[in-house]
């Protein structure tokens, strides 16, 4: 049986709401992070070489990187569902906005979070730049949603599942002000309202706060 292994929040979420949009059968194991430093517990770092969530096994795979998951359990068990093909008007938007999550608002993100802890001065350059970086981040997505419903289009897919994370629980180590980007606030409103949603959240980090505003 496909298991994930889960970290509480962490982006291994993504793999958990994954199956319960699809309604798969899957193993749910939750790992705890260590209170004082917030990491993974050694168990968990065990796991796979690069120690980080999320991990999936399915019988004898074991597979890191939640893009890749995704991507994996799509082609596996998702018929076809969550996601555009190329005949479909929204096929690039579903491209763009699926790799945009950790590959620029993700990992300005994470970088603006790192430069924050070193205690810089605000006018640094490096810590201006990067903040900067993100809040156009945020700005697009905020266009994005201001004109359509999800961010393919019309029609939830797992580009949406992919930026949860990054606007919701991400916030939680690098904090942002989402009332600048009302439009986002609407669209996680959406987003929170999924039952799918709710039900991954209750079983992957029962009793934490979503961050849906």
């Amino acid at each position: 049986m496909l298991t994930v292994h889960h970290l509480g929040k962490s982006q291994s979420e993504r793999i958990v709401w994954l199956c319960e949009e699809l309604g798969i059968p899957y193993e749910l194991k939750r790992y705890t992070r260590d209170p004082v430093t917030m990491l993974a517990p050694a168990e968990y770092k065990a796991l796979h070489p690069i120690g980080a969530a999320p991990v999936i096994t399915d019988a004898d795979l074991l597979l890191a990187e939640s893009g890749a998951i995704v991507d994996y359990i799509m082609a596996k068990y998702g018929n076809g569902r969550l996601v555009l093909g190329p005949d479909q008007p929204g096929f690039a938007q579903f491209l763009y906005w699926f790799h945009f999550a950790n590959g620029t608002l993700q990992a300005g993100m994470g970088r603006l979070m790192i430069l924050n802890r070193l205690k810089l001065a605000q006018d640094n350059p490096m810590l201006v730049a990067t903040r900067t970086r993100v809040d156009r981040a945020f700005d697009l997505v905020d266009a994005r949603v201001r004109d359509a419903e999800y961010l393919a289009g019309d029609t939830f897919t797992t580009a949406d599942i992919m930026m949860g994370f990054s606007l919701t629980t991400m916030r939680y180590f690098q904090p942002y002000d989402l009332s600048r980007c009302p439009n986002v606030v609407n669209y996680l409103g959406r987003i929170g309202a999924r039952a799918a949603y709710r039900r991954a959240m209750e079983k992957g980090d029962p009793g934490m706060a979503l961050l849906l505003s």
